[in-house]
């Protein structure tokens, strides 16, 4: 009984928090970005995928309010990914219907349960640090690239869309010259307008109550109406939001579809789900572990919970008609950078893409997307600032060159592909470094159990980051931990970020930390050091 009554007194501290004063303070403004971020992504995305365009705003709306809800993840913000944009356009064609479609969504949701359920998560834990922090600063990049033309007034390629050959086959460096020859001086005068308020209304401390990125919005809206009479200014209909209106409750329902169950012997349908199930589960767990890497307060979320979490929103998007969904880096980074404090950010940007949908559509058509694309500008240079480089460099070698190989490969092919050669340099390294770490670490606790010392071994290599993270993690509540690194000759960046995290956010627990013999940074040992001059 005093165990239930323990475990209850927990969950209602756990729930309370999400209602707190000074979280909701900066929650609900975050989820108002968040969701001018997410609405025209939900609708590009759908476009290009060959699905109807409320099936984009339904995996968005699912993916706040459901899957934020199940998820452990304070910042990370679920829903359609323009990754996953060929599959589904390929499978929707190949299967021959979207309701057979449907059931491989479904499936996939499934699959990522018993995924989660098998504790497969644990694969991102070896995600090489210096390839996250390249992803993120690739995506920061692309997202400069893919908005400029909506900046300026004119794009082809659909929203969202963070491939380098796009739809048409051009590219984006084709794409960008293109627009040059096309644009529109509304949208121009909208985006710098909303660019100058990105940039310098936060900085006046009473005005910034306000959230900039919500009066950018408003002020696009005032200037596309100002200019709608000229013929100079005046915006074109592909230049606004374009959200489906319904007229009726039978409408409304109208738009809801349901899977194909009599296929649910065919083979295709089941490679389809296992496809979706990998790739979205792959691109969930580095999204997480980008949103982590972000997040002020350094929490680290429950990879395997992600999982069942996102298997669970797949199931209910392809029961009631959505596309597959993941984890997307672009929605989390705003998110972070909005100034969301828990998961109740993302269930509000969910629930404002619902009432926007059933009660203001013809309002939320009016939003221009250059000033929509002034927010992303600005998320995409904080993700790719120049201070990251420099940050990079000041590592080393051995994190500069997967970092910029990272970056480079993301830019010019797509997430996934690009991410999988930059974990291959960065493998390179990582094997080049543990070559030189026969060694690991050893944990000894008092009687009481009370203090806890962990002593380092010689080397600490980056294989030694999950079975670390593990312990640290489960330090017990109120202990006092010593980290003691005095005979450590080197220890890898990520473990030493890992130990930094854990200092830093262990007061959350009454954990007190002290670091012994550990320093801010480690050269890696030479071979001949090792050879002439052993410990």
């Amino acid at each position: 009984m005093q165990i239930n009554k323990d475990w209850t007194a927990m969950g209602s501290l756990n729930l309370r928090k999400y209602f707190l004063p000074k979280n909701l303070k900066k929650d609900i403004p975050s989820s108002i970005v968040v969701f001018l971020v997410a609405l025209p992504l939900c609708l590009g995305i759908a476009l290009a995928s060959g699905a109807p365009l409320f099936s984009g705003l339904l995996t968005g709306i699912i993916g706040g309010i459901v899957v934020g809800s199940l998820s452990g993840s304070q910042l990370s913000v679920a829903g359609p990914a323009a990754g996953l944009t060929v599959i589904v356009l390929n499978a929707i064609t190949g299967l021959g219907s979207f309701e057979t479609f449907l059931l491989a969504v479904a499936l996939a949701g499934i699959i990522q349960i018993i995924l989660g359920i098998i504790k497969a998560g644990t694969v991102a834990n070896y995600f090489p640090s210096a390839v996250i922090e390249g992803m993120l600063a690739a995506i920061g990049i692309i997202l400069i690239m893919k908005q400029l033309p909506h900046a300026i007034g004119y794009d082809a390629d659909f929203e969202g869309d963070e491939r380098f050959v796009q739809a048409n086959q051009s590219n984006t460096f084709s794409m960008l010259v293109s627009s040059l020859g096309r644009v529109s001086a509304g949208a121009i005068i909208i985006s710098t307008v909303s660019l100058a308020i990105m940039i310098y209304w936060p900085k006046v401390k009473k005005l910034a109550l306000v959230p900039a990125p919500l009066l950018v919005v408003l002020s696009g809206v005032i200037l596309s109406q100002l200019f709608s009479g000229s013929e100079d200014f005046a915006l074109k209909a592909r230049q606004l939001v374009n959200i489906p209106v319904v007229n009726d409750v039978q409408g409304l329902f109208g738009l809801f579809k349901s899977p194909n169950f009599a296929a649910i012997g065919s083979k295709e349908v089941w490679i389809t789900a296992v496809t979706i199930a990998i790739v979205a589960s792959l691109e969930t767990l580095l999204s997480l572990e980008a949103a982590d890497k972000i997040d002020p307060i350094k929490r680290i979320s429950p990879t395997n919970r992600e999982l069942v979490a996102q298997g669970v929103g797949n199931v209910v998007s392809g029961l009631l008609g959505g596309l597959p969904m993941t984890a997307v880096i672009v929605r989390s980074s705003a998110n972070v950078n909005a100034g969301a404090r828990t998961k109740m950010s993302t269930i509000i940007h969910g629930c404002l893409l619902l009432l926007s949908f059933l009660f203001i559509p013809m309002v939320i058509n009016y939003i221009p997307l250059s000033c929509l694309a002034a927010i992303l500008l600005v998320t995409g240079y904080k993700l790719a600032r120049i201070s990251l480089f420099k940050h990079m460099w000041h590592n080393g070698l051995n994190q500069f060159i997967p970092f910029v190989v990272t970056i480079v490969a993301v830019i010019l092919t797509d997430l996934l592909i690009g991410v999988g050669i930059g974990m291959l340099v960065g493998i390179f390294y990582i094997l080049r470094t543990n070559l030189r770490n026969p060694y690991f670490y050893h944990v000894k606790g008092s009687d009481d159990n009370k203090e806890i010392s962990i002593r380092l071994a010689e080397e600490v290599s980056f294989l030694n980051k999950a079975a670390i993270q593990v312990t640290l993690t489960s330090m017990p509540a109120g202990s006092n931990v010593i980290i003691d690194g005095t005979n450590s000759r080197y220890i890898d960046p990520d473990v030493l970020e890992i130990i930094q995290n854990f200092k830093h956010n262990a007061y959350t627990k009454g954990i007190i930390v002290q670091l012994v013999g550990i320093r801010d940074k480690y050269d890696v040992p030479r071979l001949k050091e090792l050879m002439y001059n052993p410990k």
